[in-house]
């Protein structure tokens, strides 16, 4: 057996051939060796098996690292594309993966994993595996295999590591084929605590206490992969009891909880955000939650509903706080019905965090206008370790919390512009998006610089 096939048999059992010669084979494994395994080898070869047995942590640092180096395409040749694609889904498992890119690059196609919100390239694919990969993804996700000029989703659902896992599957022509990108469902790490969400004291209290409010409407606003979904499921978790009945639509259900009455749109049967949230407000509801408003139509239900009795909990995709409320209006909601009806709004963005093993804090000192960040930050480096990629470890949560008061209020319903709506709120206390950023940097969660790459630089600097 040649070195490609041992590598080959070891990753089918998630080992890491570390080096072969003419008497020995060195493997690393997480925690201890697969009896399958070892038989297989001892099956496959006559030499002495070396095990070293490794972290999880240590493991995923080394597939990282082998993934950022130039591997030669025929090493998955051989391998059949259901082994590739288990083996795919079982590192974006492990490597707590949020996407999975699948797409055409040349005469290769290329797989990368979005890991702490980076995308990382693994070992290139032959268009010929890549071919019947798509297919396998499109039969798992109820796809027409036939239609390669129009974009299509859908869902499903594997056993992976004896676990239900669930996926959202959405297909894009592209010039040279068809990509896929995955997104791994269900994958939520943190208790859906308000506590747990990162935000300080003051936003927290704001928070809650619109979530005690008998009415009003409530929206989450960032971009996609920004986090809304756990703040909003936290949200509801905080006021979830066998006193309170609580409604969602959602598009999908990303985490089924007990005690909430969730509905999945099917816009092929019809049922629509609009038809759905009409039929909630008949099932006697004391929140609802819609997973997302798109247009003027469910926003304007939405807000109806928060302005007869129901407490309204959505997302919206803007860039700050302010910018909603003039989105709200964009899509066609009078003014008076937004500044009556909306009660706080939270802006929020994921930057990843500092490893707590491995930060580095430097001599130097970092110095920003006063308007934008009063005091000198600490100048933090990721330097990297067995326990971390990089230098980073998981992602820590920026909030922008906007209590709609008298004054917003007012200056929504005389059509202030962004700037001076951005003004009274910040000149009521709101803490920024920026410097939520700084502050976290102030405790060492993360680097300035990280903070720019995610939000850029505010006015004044």
């Amino acid at each position: 057996m040649n070195t490609e096939q041992l590598t080959l048999l070891c990753q089918r059992h998630h080992a890491l051939l570390l080096g072969s010669n003419d008497e020995t084979i060195n493997i690393a494994v997480v925690d201890t060796p697969a009896s399958q395994m070892m038989e297989a080898l001892r099956f496959a070869t006559q030499k002495r098996i070396d095990i070293e047995c490794w972290s999880k942590e240590r493991m995923e640092k080394h597939q990282q690292a082998s993934s950022q180096s130039s591997l030669p395409v025929t090493t998955l040749v051989t391998s059949s594309a259901v082994d590739i694609l288990n083996r795919t889904l079982l590192q974006a498992l492990s490597q707590r993966a949020s996407d999975i890119h699948v797409e055409p690059a040349g005469e290769t196609w290329q797989i990368r994993l979005r890991i702490d919100g980076v995308l990382y390239p693994q070992p290139p694919l032959t268009a010929a595996v890549a071919t019947t990969l798509i297919a396998r993804l499109k039969v798992l996700g109820e796809l027409d295999i036939a239609e390669r000029r129009l974009p299509q989703d859908g869902q499903f659902t594997v056993e992976l590591a004896g676990n239900a896992v669930s996926f959202r599957i959405a297909t894009l022509p592209c010039r040279g084929g068809e990509k896929i990108v995955l997104r791994l469902l269900h994958q939520v790490q943190q208790a859906l605590e308000l506590d747990a969400l990162g935000m300080t004291e003051a936003q927290r209290a704001l928070f809650a206490d619109a979530l005690h409010q008998p009415q009003g409407l409530l929206l989450v606003t960032g971009p996609t992969g920004s986090g809304k979904t756990v703040t909003l499921y936290s949200a509801l978790q905080a006021r979830n009891g066998q006193d309170v009945n609580i409604c969602s639509v959602e598009d999908p259900i990303e985490i089924p909880l007990a005690g909430l009455n969730q509905t999945q749109i099917n816009p092929r049967a019809g049922l629509s955000f609009q038809s759905v949230l009409r039929a909630l407000l008949r099932q006697d509801p004391d929140i609802i939650m819609v997973g997302e408003i798109r247009d003027g139509e469910t926003a304007e239900i939405a807000i109806n509903a928060a302005q007869t009795g129901h407490l309204v909990l959505s997302t919206l995709h803007t860039n700050s706080t302010t910018e909603t409320l003039i989105r709200l209006q964009q899509m066609g909601v009078a003014r008076w019905m937004v500044s009556s009806a909306l009660t706080l709004v939270i802006a929020q963005r994921l930057v990843r965090r500092l490893c707590p093993h491995c930060r580095k804090e430097t001599d130097q000192r970092i110095t920003l206008p006063e308007t934008v960040w009063p005091r000198e930050l600490p100048h933090w480096q990721p330097a990297g370790c067995d326990r971390c990629y990089h230098g980073f470890y998981g992602r820590v949560a920026l909030f922008e919390v906007l209590s709609v008061n008298s004054d917003i209020r007012q200056a929504i319903a005389s059509g202030a512009s962004i700037e001076q709506i951005d003004h009274t709120a910040r000149r009521t206390g709101m803490t920024t998006l920026f410097a939520h950023g700084c502050l976290t940097v102030e405790q060492g969660h993360t680097t300035l610089e990280e903070i720019v790459r995610v939000l850029g630089l505010p006015d004044g600097c």
